[in-house]
């Protein structure tokens, strides 16, 4: 089972900008699809995004236009760049790659 380890989250007023890293423990070239999921408090967990090995990518409605998901298979790690946020990503983030990663918040508060 393959661990994972996010960094990145952390607090920003809307409009703001975030980056989230993840970093599986085996190569990320070997992992089919990796994809961002969120579960904001009291709603289910929901899928963000999701990136194939060929670098096709999916994205949620919601964050069409501004999220971006990269995987980086140089430095081993998978990205998810969150552009022009609001108070409704406020969620915890959650990587994954067949395992989940154990989860990173993010908050988008004036």
């Amino acid at each position: 089972q393959v661990q994972l380890v996010e960094s990145g989250g952390g607090t920003v007023q809307p409009g703001g900008s975030l980056t989230l890293s993840c970093t599986p423990s085996r190569r990320i070239a070997s992992i089919y699809v990796m994809g961002w999921y969120r579960q904001a408090p009291g709603k289910q967990r929901e899928l963000v995004a999701h990136i194939a090995v060929s670098g096709s990518a999916y994205y949620a409605d919601s964050v069409k236009g501004r999220f971006t998901i990269s995987r980086d298979n140089a430095k081993n790690t998978m990205y998810l760049q969150m552009n022009n946020l609001e108070p409704e990503d406020t969620a915890v983030y959650y990587c994954n790659a067949g395992s989940w990663g154990q989860g990173i918040q993010v908050t988008v508060s004036s």
